[in-house]
């Protein structure tokens, strides 16, 4: 069983930079441990769906991003430190949410589709 803890969240100005960690813990019993799984970040706004807002492949080769932060936002991995990044750049109003670290074996588009979630860090940008 894979946890996933997030950190980095905060209040910060409009134009401003953030960076959220993603540590992960897996057990040597575990049949797909971290460096097998694919990861993303979610986002939640008040009142809203989740958003698959970034995702990056098991070897960190490949990374997609929604519309609204690609150029802005990058994801990345270090599965020696067992840890994801989610560095924001530029951030808007329209950003704020709170945001979850994720994973699967695979990349899926749906929130139900991913296996493992963290316990979201909020992140809030101040106009």
């Amino acid at each position: 069983q894979v946890q996933l803890v997030e950190s980095g969240g905060g209040l910060v100005q409009a134009g401003g930079s953030l960076r959220l960690s993603c540590a992960a813990s897996d057990h040597p019993s575990d049949y797909y441990p971290m460096y097998k799984l694919a990861m993303a970040w979610f986002r939640q706004a008040p009142g809203k769906k989740r958003e698959l807002v970034a995702a990056i492949n098991p070897s960190g080769a490949s990374t997609g991003y929604v519309d609204s932060v690609k150029g802005r936002f990058i994801i990345n991995r270090n599965n020696d430190e067992k840890t994801a990044h989610l560095q924001m750049n530029s951030l808007k109003p329209e950003d704020t949410a709170v945001y979850y670290c994720v994973a699967a074996i695979s990349i899926r588009a749906g929130a139900d589709e991913w296996d493992y979630w963290g316990q979201g860090t909020q992140v809030t940008v101040s106009s």
